[in-house]
């Protein structure tokens, strides 16, 4: 059994991952915090601000961080330059209609048995079994 969130429209998509609470936001700025902790990095949070959009071509919300002003981190004995704008990529959080993950599903050798939905289509669940 696997979840799968399903394709929203992008208005929807955008209001959920960048909410008014700032929730996703913090969730992706602790990145920056644990690889600080982790690995002695001197990222500022305070110079990077969350940004998430829906690239609708890749059927994905896209997170980035963005730096806010030109900046120098430095990450053990690495110093990295951030411009401006530029962006750290963190992560992709693809959306499936049912038949586009059952044809995923089939295709990495697994068969479509069962597929529940919520009531308004934003999520889903599939019973697969092994071919």
């Amino acid at each position: 059994m696997i979840g799968v969130d399903m394709k929203k429209t992008p208005a929807v998509l955008h209001q959920a991952y960048n909410d008014k609470k700032g929730v996703t936001a913090r969730f992706n700025l602790n990145m920056l915090t644990h690889l600080n902790r982790e690995i002695g990095a001197d990222f500022n949070l305070d110079q990077f601000q969350h940004y998430a959009y829906y690239n609708a071509p890749m059927g994905r919300i896209e997170m980035h961080l963005i730096s806010t002003t030109n900046q120098n981190v430095t990450i053990g004995d690495v110093t990295v330059p951030f411009k401006e704008h530029e962006t750290i990529h963190t992560e992709n959080s693809y959306k499936y209609s049912i038949d586009e993950f059952q044809k995923l599903a089939t295709a990495s050798g697994f068969l479509p048995e069962e597929t529940w939905t919520d009531q308004d289509q934003l999520f889903s669940i599939h019973y697969l079994k092994v071919e």
